[in-house]
């Protein structure tokens, strides 16, 4: 339906807009985008403030003061320059203020509506809209919509891509109520839930090693900072240093592991709420599946059903000592790199759980896999000891040519005890390697289990493979082995199945997608 001067109706809150139908962002962002400018200029404030406490200042200070102004002088003029509209056929962006910039996108191939609000989008009640066609990570951003018409765009935007797709008739119903926390619109009525937040699953956050990379890097940046910090007693402190060293190393050391997992815990359990608060994973009516989480910045992500090609189940190597595991979804020009993470740390029943409601297949996830042979299990011993290798080579030159490296000065059994170490940590992880290693097979999917430290069992679906790739090095032909590709278009855009058998590698192709390998035989 055409609204006057022959542009198309809006979605519903949108507004008229001017002649040609187009719309500026909220007025309201002339408050945000001073506070980003501010923000961004944050860490040039502070080393300016310790260069004018050194009386190191110079022209710095005016030269952060007149960038803080025009940053917060072209935020303001961005919201002038910023408008869209919509005609009968694409989505259209206007941006730039020195150069001008259109983008566009076709209604009829939008896949994916994602609303987001960080903190100060939510004190002024809007949200940013990040709008994707499902062909590559490429998306439009509105950001400055009020969360009403956040809400009512990706209805009118999701629920027109749903009529193209289906050749429905277009809906009559109004906009459904908006969900305040998330951003998002949630239309309860034929809402199926998949999962939501349980917080007894917090007691798994401590257990992902990626909180612990977090509070490494703060250490060592507390490290690196650490003789600038404003100290009036130094003598003080330098006293009670040489105290508790004279007192016990052990005594130290003990401290900092202690001081080590405290702040690994809350690190781990703070990023934990602020991520995951409110997570609610549902399938919508129109095979739209949505996931709505956040604390201070919410988000609300949809994907397509239809471009759901697989799911990611993934243990670290901490969180398999409790039955943990994260969940992430394969798709087709959506998320980071066609993956969206899809659940936190959580009981690994919940998560197969979740896996197979979304592949609507059992097993996958569950199944026992066939594993590569006793073959593989040389190849990846005898790789994983390139390193030992490596460190053997050091031990042995000898003494005359030794002065010149780092551990000259030791006792000669320290270099030997650690490559022991090496050596035994070594033939650990390649054993392990070998034992998650493992394929299978079930009716609409393929199924591949690699990783040691990180056990990682991916599935895809058999009707999203596009080909295959059989590679084999110099030793993998004298062993009989290979790496086995599956081309896809989701997720990191291939599935591989290293030191797999030859024959077992030409069967497995054969027989998730019969046909493909008859040119290839013949």
């Amino acid at each position: 339906m055409l609204a006057d001067g022959g542009m198309p109706a809006p979605p519903p809150g949108m507004g008229a807009g001017d002649e040609e139908g187009w719309h500026r962002l909220s007025a309201r962002m002339l408050l945000v985008h001073p506070v980003r400018a501010l923000m961004s200029m944050a860490v040039p404030l502070v080393l300016v403030v310790f260069g004018v406490s050194r009386g190191d200042n110079g022209p710095w200070l005016w030269f952060v003061v007149v960038g803080a102004v025009l940053a917060v002088v072209f935020g303001v003029l961005a919201w002038f320059f910023t408008t869209y509209r919509f005609t009968s056929e694409q989505l259209q962006l206007r941006t730039g203020v020195l150069s001008r910039k259109v983008v566009t996108a076709p209604l009829d191939r939008i896949r994916s509506v994602d609303l987001e609000s960080t903190p100060i989008h939510r004190v002024l009640g809007l949200a940013k809209a990040k709008i994707g066609t499902g062909v590559d990570t490429s998306q439009i951003e509105l950001d400055g919509l009020t969360r009403q018409q956040g809400a009512d765009l990706r209805v009118f935007l999701l629920r027109r891509s749903h009529v193209v797709d289906t050749g429905d008739s277009p809906s009559t119903e109004a906009p459904a109520a908006t969900d305040a926390d998330a951003g998002a619109t949630a239309d309860r009525t034929g809402e199926e839930e998949l999962a939501r937040i349980n917080w007894g699953w917090l007691r798994y956050a401590p257990f992902s090693l990626s909180s612990l990379v977090v509070v490494a890097g703060a250490a060592g940046v507390l490290g690196q900072f650490g003789d600038d910090l404003p100290f009036d007693e130094v003598s003080a402190a330098q006293g009670a240093w040489e105290w508790v060293i004279a007192r016990s190393l052990v005594l130290l050391i003990a401290g900092a592991v202690v001081a080590l997992l405290l702040s690994w815990v809350l690190v781990s359990t703070a990023s934990y709420v602020l991520n995951w608060w409110n997570l609610r994973l549902v399938r919508e009516p129109g095979g739209k599946i949505r996931l709505s989480r956040g604390l201070l910045t919410t988000r609300s992500q949809t994907i397509e059903s239809a471009k759901i090609r697989g799911v990611l189940m993934t243990e670290q190597f901490l969180l398999r000592f409790v039955r943990g595991a994260e969940l992430t979804a394969l798709a087709t020009g959506v998320g980071t790199g066609g993956t969206t993470r899809l659940l936190p740390p959580a009981p690994r029943r919940v998560v197969e759980q979740v896996g197979h409601e979304l592949l609507e297949e059992d097993g996958a996830l569950t199944m026992a896999l066939t594993g590569h042979g006793p073959k593989a299990r040389r190849r990846i011993h005898v790789s994983q000891q390139w390193g030992s290798l490596f460190l053997a080579v050091l031990v042995a030159v000898p003494t005359y040519w030794i002065d010149v490296w780092w551990f000259a000065s030791w006792p000669w059994w320290v270099p030997l005890a650690a490559l022991g170490a090496v050596g035994l940590l070594n033939l650990a992880i390649a054993e392990a390697s070998w034992r998650n290693l493992g394929h299978g097979l079930t009716q609409d999917h393929v199924v591949v289990q690699t990783g040691a430290i990180i056990r990682s069992r991916e599935v895809l679906e058999r009707a999203g493979i596009i080909g295959w790739v059989l590679h084999q090095s110099f030793f993998q032909r004298r062993l009989g082995l290979a790496d086995l590709t599956a081309t896809t278009a989701a997720g990191n855009e291939r599935l591989v199945a290293p030191n797999i058998p030859v024959g077992a590698a030409i069967e497995l192709a054969d027989a998730a997608t019969p046909g493909m390998l008859d040119r290839l035989r013949a």
